[in-house]
């Protein structure tokens, strides 16, 4: 498993499945999203999205629309994209990352910590207010320094073996599968 960013050829796949996990999507650029692979398939297992806001105080930085696909959860594929967006944006340079979240204690693992509505910066306030009451009307707001995340080490060693838990082992196939039955059936080569 890794985590790489977004492609444009991974926009429809992302619009999809945000959709479908009824995540916000609001100014959809699949270029500020990450997404979690499973190298030996190639299947698609999970993603989040890093959405700066520019304000007239500078800028700010938002976790948003991370969401895993139900066969990969329980395996670190959230905290890896959430690993890889607070990365970003502290490569990016930003000292303090905000999540507007209805999963509060699944971030604070992490080190993110929640706070009052007052305390966010005012574009943020209005994003919280939107998100309530289109998408999601129990988020609240979390956030964490980049330095101060951590990740646990179960959800790395689990990561590092996820598989997709999809329900459905391959059958093993017999003659019958075939149309051959194995009682009654002569083979060119049997030499019994």
């Amino acid at each position: 498993m890794y985590v790489r960013d977004a492609k444009n050829r991974d926009e429809a796949w992302l619009l999809d499945h945000i959709e479908a996990m009824g995540l916000d999507e609001t100014a959809f650029r699949s270029r500020d999203y990450v997404v979690a692979i499973d190298e030996e398939e190639n299947r698609k297992a999970g993603f989040g999205r890093y959405r700066v806001h520019k304000t007239d105080d500078g800028e700010l930085c938002e976790l948003t629309s991370i969401g895993v696909l139900e066969d990969w959860r329980g395996q670190g594929v959230g905290a890896h994209v959430v690993e890889r967006l607070v990365r970003t944006a502290a490569d990016e340079g930003f000292e303090t990352v905000y999540a507007l979240t209805d999963e509060p204690d699944y971030l604070a693992q992490f080190g993110f910590e929640r706070i009052d509505v007052a305390q966010l910066p005012d574009r943020l306030r209005d994003r919280l207010a939107e998100k309530q009451e289109s998408v999601v009307s129990g988020a609240v707001p979390v956030r964490v320094d980049p330095e101060a995340f951590r990740m646990l080490s179960h959800l790395r060693e689990a990561f590092k073996g996820a598989t997709a838990d999809d329900g459905t082992e391959e059958p093993q196939e017999g003659p019958e599968d075939f149309g051959i039955d194995p009682d009654e059936a002569t083979y060119k080569y049997d030499t019994g």
